[in-house]
């Protein structure tokens, strides 16, 4: 592996993103606000992008609202394809999220947006969609500070956050592929039942109410519409063996 730009390199997934990428031998170019890149103005991408082989897109945006999230997905990902088809990236690797063409949330209307452009797009590319991250539940217990989390009602499949970041890197090493099986965990979950197992881990004192998300979008979360409906990899790392090791060390 050499030159690797990750869009979103210092978030959630691409800081794991990165880590690997240089366990594999490669050089990772963050591309982040924080490492002076604003992916919305596209300013600095060029020089950025200069030797750079591979492409991983992780960035990402929080909004409820598919205008908003459509405007966010489709300015970034429009500049990182025209900086990256300037500077003859090879392959571009964007993730993505199960059941977005099934499940209508606002949020998922731009990744759709999304993985049109990039399919579509000048430079050769893999879309990998992956669900839930176990991670999730750690996040929506953390972020409701008081003695109840509230937590929406969902039947998901879900996956530890590094296991993701390792099929990316696997994918940025190989063959542009388009759009390749769905990845997912090993088991089915509903997040209420996880958020209580995590709460349950770490000692915490939450009472945990479960909510319906209203609509179209809540009816397709609880019948299955986050899961996988066809053959993919699949993750090793269970539920409960992250509990005892990645949970504990969050």
């Amino acid at each position: 592996m050499t030159k690797v730009a990750v869009a979103g390199g210092t978030g959630f997934a691409g800081r794991r993103v990165t880590e690997l990428i240089r366990e594999a031998g490669g050089t990772p170019v963050v591309l982040a606000r924080s490492t002076g890149f604003d992916l919305t103005g596209g300013d600095g991408l060029d020089e950025a992008l200069r030797g750079v082989s591979t492409i991983i897109d992780v960035s990402n945006t929080v909004t409820f609202t598919a205008k908003k999230s459509i405007a966010f997905f489709e300015t970034v990902t429009r500049n990182l394809l025209t900086a990256a088809a300037r500077a003859g990236v090879a392959h571009f690797v964007a993730l993505s999220i199960v059941g977005i063409d099934r499940v209508p949330l606002g949020y998922y209307a731009g990744k759709l947006r999304q993985e049109e452009l990039v399919l579509s797009g000048p430079v050769p590319c893999s879309v990998l969609r992956a669900t839930q991250f176990y991670e999730f539940a750690d996040r929506t217990l953390l972020q409701q500070p008081g003695p109840f989390t509230l937590v929406p009602k969902m039947l998901c499949q879900p996956i530890a956050a590094r296991e993701v970041a390792g099929a990316l890197v696997e994918l940025a090493s190989g063959a542009p592929a388009g759009r390749v099986p769905d990845i997912a965990g090993p088991d089915q979950h509903t997040m209420p039942d996880m958020v209580r197992r995590l709460a349950r881990a770490r000692g915490a004192r939450r009472l945990v109410i479960p909510f319906r998300v209203p609509g179209a979008a809540g009816k397709a979360a609880l019948s299955g519409g986050l899961v996988p409906d066809q053959a993919g990899p699949r993750g090793v790392l269970s539920f409960e063996d992250w509990l005892q090791t990645d949970a504990r060390a969050s």
